[in-house]
C-alpha cells in the first residue's frame, strides 16, 4: 500500500498509535495521586492530540454529541493526524480511569483504536452502554439480552469450567447494586474497580489474566476502543445503550433509536483492519504504569494489535527526555519530549 492510497489502513498503524499513547500516558502520570480528575486528563488529551499529527493517517474522531470533559478538545479538532495516508476513525480515551489517576491507583491507561473510515459506530447521545466481554472460547455463548445468571452459566459451560470458577470484572458504581448482588447469587467471583473499563475489556478477553468476563454500564467511547481491543484479539463482546440520565433518555428518544437494539462486534466495528495500542498511566496487573528515572529516563510498559495479523506486542521502551534533536524539532521530539513540553 503506498503512503496516499486512502483506501484501507495497510500498514502496521498500532506501532504508530502506541507513541500516540506513551506521550498520553507520560503526561497524565506526572498528576497520578495529584488529585483532581481533569488536570491529568486534560494534559494527557492535549498530548495525544499532539502526537497524532506525526502519524500518517487523515483521521476522523468518533465522539459522543455534548461530552464534556477532555474530549471537548476533540470536538474542536475532529480531523487528526498528518492528513495523508489511509482515511481511518478513531476512537481515542486519554486516560481511560481518572479517578484512578486522581487518586494514584492501578490499572490507569491511555487507550487508542483505529479502523477503515466508516466503520465505527457512532454513539450520537449515547452516553452509556451495558457491555458484556469474554475470551475467544466462549465468544459465541454470550447473550446479553438474557440474565447475567445465565450469561455467567453458559459462559462456564462454553470454558470447561464452573460458574463458580469465574471472576468477573465490575465496574464499583451504585448502578451495579443488582448485578453485583446477582452475579454473587450465581456463585461467580467479583473483581470490583472504581473506573476503568476498556482495561477491563482486556483483561477479560486475553485469557489467563485472572478476569474471565466484563459485565455492567460504562461509557461509549470506552465502549468503542474496548471493541477494538475484542475484536484484534478474537475475544467476544455485546453491548447495549444503557442510558444513565434523564436528558440522554430524551435525546436518545427524540434521535428515534432503539434502546434495546442489541450492539455485536461487527456493529461497533464493522471492519476487520483495526490497530488498537494502550500505555499503563499507573502500574496494573497487565501493564507496568509510567517510570521516572534519573538522568531525565522515562520508561513505558504499551501492548499494541493489529487484527489483520493477529499480532499482538507488549512493548518496553526508554526515552531519553535530553535527546531532542538539533534546532529542537517538534516533529522529531519522542513522546516524553511531547508530554514534558504539554505540561509544562
Amino acid at each position: 500500500m503506498t503512503r496516499n492510497d486512502k483506501s484501507q489502513p495497510g500498514r502496521n498503524l498500532a506501532m504508530d498509535l502506541v507513541r500516540v499513547t506513551e506521550a498520553a500516558a507520560i503526561a497524565a502520570a506526572r498528576f497520578a495521586g495529584r488529585g483532581g480528575e481533569e488536570t491529568g486528563d486534560k494534559a494527557a488529551a492535549e498530548a495525544m492530540l499532539a502526537f497524532l499529527c506525526s502519524v500518517e493517517v487523515d483521521g476522523r474522531m468518533i465522539l459522543e454529541e455534548g461530552k464534556q470533559g477532555e474530549t471537548c478538545l476533540f470536538h474542536k479538532r475532529e480531523q487528526v493526524g498528518a492528513g495523508t495516508g489511509p482515511e481511518a476513525d478513531v476512537a481515542a480515551v486519554p486516560v481511560d480511569g481518572a479517578s484512578l489517576l486522581a487518586q494514584g491507583r492501578p490499572n490507569c491507561i491511555a487507550a487508542i483504536a483505529m479502523a477503515e473510515r466508516g466503520s465505527m459506530w457512532k454513539p450520537g447521545h449515547a452516553s452509556y452502554l451495558n457491555k458484556i466481554v469474554v475470551e475467544p472460547q466462549a465468544r459465541e455463548a454470550i447473550d446479553i439480552r438474557l440474565s447475567p445468571t445465565e450469561n455467567l452459566h453458559r459462559i462456564a459451560e462454553a470454558l470447561g469450567r464452573k460458574p463458580g470458577s469465574l471472576s468477573v470484572f465490575v465496574l464499583d458504581k451504585a448502578r451495579h447494586g443488582s448485578l453485583i448482588e446477582e452475579i454473587r447469587q450465581a456463585g461467580a467471583r467479583i473483581s470490583l474497580h472504581s473506573d476503568g473499563d476498556v482495561m477491563g475489556a482486556l483483561l477479560a478477553a486475553l485469557p489467563d489474566t485472572g478476569i474471565d468476563v466484563l459485565m455492567g454500564v460504562g461509557g461509549a467511547t470506552e465502549a468503542l476502543a474496548a471493541a477494538a481491543a475484542v475484536k484484534a484479539l478474537g475475544g467476544g463482546m455485546q453491548a447495549m445503550r444503557a442510558p444513565q440520565r434523564e436528558d440522554e433518555k430524551r435525546r436518545l428518544k427524540e434521535d428515534g433509536v432503539r434502546i434495546r437494539e442489541v450492539l455485536t462486534l461487527d456493529t461497533l466495528i464493522r471492519s476487520d483492519n483495526i490497530s488498537f495500542a494502550a500505555t499503563g498511566i499507573t502500574p496494573g496487573t497487565l501493564l507496568e504504569g509510567v517510570h521516572f528515572g534519573d538522568r531525565g529516563s522515562v520508561t513505558t510498559y504499551s501492548i499494541a494489535l493489529r487484527s489483520l495479523t493477529g499480532s499482538l506486542r507488549f512493548i518496553r521502551a526508554i526515552q531519553q527526555l535530553d535527546r531532542r534533536p538539533p534546532g529542537g524539532s517538534a516533529a522529531g521530539a519522542t513522546p516524553a519530549q511531547v508530554a514534558f513540553d504539554v505540561v509544562e
